[in-house]
């Protein structure tokens, strides 16, 4: 049985799929990019910034879920700059317990949707 998650507090999916679908204990997080939720605008200023608003994205289809990032089991990281790597990890590695954290990939590519520089999916379990 899955459990289709939605939330205001995040930005609503660009195309046909959902914020997160939660299969028995599994939380899949679909994969979140810097958009502002209240304003519908993309948070481009900075590397820092764009990661900032990524990370409070996933944190609020967590709280949807009643999950939060000790939840996380694994991430996945796409980026378009690799030079960007530390900054986002500096941002990111701020939200979890280094000795608990989860799996994680980090990836560049050549291209993300909207431009964006960043994005980051996310997969919980209860």
């Amino acid at each position: 049985m899955k459990t289709i998650i939605n939330t205001n507090n995040a930005p609503a999916p660009l195309g046909p799929y959902n914020q997160a679908v939660l299969a028995n204990d599994i939380l899949y997080i679909s994969g979140q990019i810097a958009i502002n939720p209240k304003t519908g605008e993309f948070v481009t200023d900075s590397i820092q910034e764009e990661t900032k608003q990524v990370m409070s994205n996933l944190q609020a289809v967590l709280a949807k879920a009643n999950m939060t990032f000790e939840n996380i089991v694994k991430s996945s990281i796409f980026i378009k700059n690799m030079n960007d790597f530390s900054e986002i990890n500096k941002i990111y590695g701020s939200y979890f317990d280094e000795t608990t954290a989860p799996a994680r990939e980090t990836v560049e590519v050549s291209k993300l949707p909207k431009n964006v520089s960043l994005e980051i999916s996310m997969i919980a379990h209860k």
